[in-house]
């Protein structure tokens, strides 16, 4: 193992690396007894699946990419080759997800068209989400600008004062912040319409992938910005420990919300004619 490190992926000894493997040794493994658990007992696993999907896949591609262009790329070996095997497997189980039946509740047409019909004002809930992820996709935005070198005092300040570990040039926090610009900010404004108009039934699974990739995601860059291995002048300051934690952890929650309210109520996101077409299949 200590041979591996050294000679073959010596990036898993950044503080980056060392908290992804923290994230696959405890979240990782126990999803993966969750799954086999569920498979065992026929019951389905595809909830399960997607969160794990979405959380490798981050993990992966942020550690691959920040390898690739950090400081570090000049270590890169022969064995960094074998990722891609990895990656096809994900793509392979990722379709494999996707493919698997929805499980659909048993509602009534009547039930989903009643809470189809409710309008914004009636569903508080939803409101409050919407909220949170406008915020959300703002802060996203700000620190994508801030990665891209924004000539606004605000990003510098920002980056100096409040988050400097932004500016590691291991690479990872910057592949970090562009996959959140170029991919979550467009996610979270599609979010945002599923929740104001009915019938996106995209919307479920989606949130489930997108939930797992954020929590890894923040779990190694809120880890790293605090760990010891991380150049002193790049560590978060003592001054606005706080504030950056709490930024943080709201930021890693407004995904998971909307994944637990897709799951708890799903109806909303049903298309119409669904349970329909169910209940006339149960009675041929």
């Amino acid at each position: 193992m200590e041979l591996y490190v050294r000679e073959g992926d010596p990036h898993l000894r950044t503080a980056h690396g060392l908290l992804t493997c923290y994230w696959d040794g405890t979240v990782h493994y126990g999803l993966c007894l969750a799954m086999a658990g569920a498979l065992g007992k026929r019951r389905s696993y595809r909830a399960l699946g997607l969160f794990w999907l979405g959380s490798l896949l981050m993990s992966a591609v942020v550690f691959l990419l920040g390898n690739l262009i950090g400081k570090y790329s000049s270590e890169l070996s022969p064995a960094f080759l074998l990722n891609l095997p990895y990656l096809l497997l994900l793509t392979w189980t990722g379709l494999r997800l996707f493919r698997q039946p929805r499980a659909l509740p048993s509602l009534s047409p009547e039930k989903i068209a009643e809470e189809q019909r409710k309008p914004l004002y009636q569903r508080p809930q939803d409101l409050l989400l919407i909220l949170i992820l406008i915020l959300t996709a703002a802060f996203t935005f700000f620190r994508g600008m801030v990665v891209l070198d924004c000539p606004a005092d605000s990003c510098f300040d920002y980056t100096y004062l409040h988050e400097p570990y932004l500016r590691d040039p291991v690479g990872y926090p910057k592949v970090q912040m562009l996959i959140y610009l170029f991919y979550l900010l467009p996610f979270l404004l599609l979010a945002i319409y599923g929740l104001a108009w009915p019938g996106c039934s995209w919307l479920p699974d989606w949130s489930l992938l997108v939930a797992g990739a954020v929590a890894q995601a923040q779990f190694a860059h809120l880890g790293s910005s605090l760990h010891s291995r991380t150049p002193f002048p790049y560590q978060t300051p003592d001054e606005v420990l706080w504030s950056f934690l709490l930024s943080n952890v709201l930021y890693a929650l407004g995904p998971q919300l909307l994944a637990l309210r897709c799951l708890r109520s799903p109806a909303f996101f049903l298309p119409a004619a669904a349970p329909g077409l169910a209940r006339a299949k149960k009675y041929q």
